[in-house]
């Protein structure tokens, strides 16, 4: 039986996320074909400096990547966890060690455990929501389906 994951991020612990210019993105593929890569073009095209965390590939989207958070270059504001929950927690472990005080869990990254590590080391945690509904620009169907969240009140206050 699974824990439920309530969500309870606030409208302001995402519009923090959004303002740090500088993230780490966790859950990037080689083949550049699963959301973590899609995210990671869209939010670089929106002007995020963004470094790119995956424990075994040289290169991402064109950018040097980094095999773990403590190997990035410089701090980061924050970090994009795209990876599946069995993985995330201990991406949450590695951001408390090198210092990230922020956390996006993208939609289907989330667990309890993650959110409890997250909730342990003092870390703002947004979990259960599409970076890219609220990534300005929003465009296309993030836009709709954003448009159809607040309509249904499932934005965050």
């Amino acid at each position: 039986m699974h824990e439920r994951i309530e969500n309870v991020t606030s409208a302001a612990a995402i519009e923090e996320f959004l303002a740090q210019k500088s993230l780490a993105v966790a859950g990037v593929s080689r083949q550049g074909k699963k959301f973590g890569n899609i995210a990671y073009r869209a939010l670089r095209a929106r002007g995020y400096r963004l470094f790119p965390v995956h424990p075994t590939a040289q290169e991402i989207e064109g950018d040097r990547c980094f095999a773990s958070l403590a190997a990035l270059p410089e701090g980061v504001g924050g970090v994009l966890v795209v990876l599946p929950p069995a993985q995330t927690e201990a991406v949450v472990r590695d951001a408390a060690r090198a210092g990230i005080r922020r956390v996006w869990m993208q939609q289907g990254a989330a667990s309890p455990a993650a959110i409890r590590a997250c909730e342990e080391h003092g870390m703002q945690v947004v979990h259960g929501h599409c970076i890219l509904m609220f990534a300005s620009p929003v465009r296309s169907y993030h836009r709709l389906h954003r448009w159809i969240w607040r309509l249904l009140g499932k934005l965050p206050q």
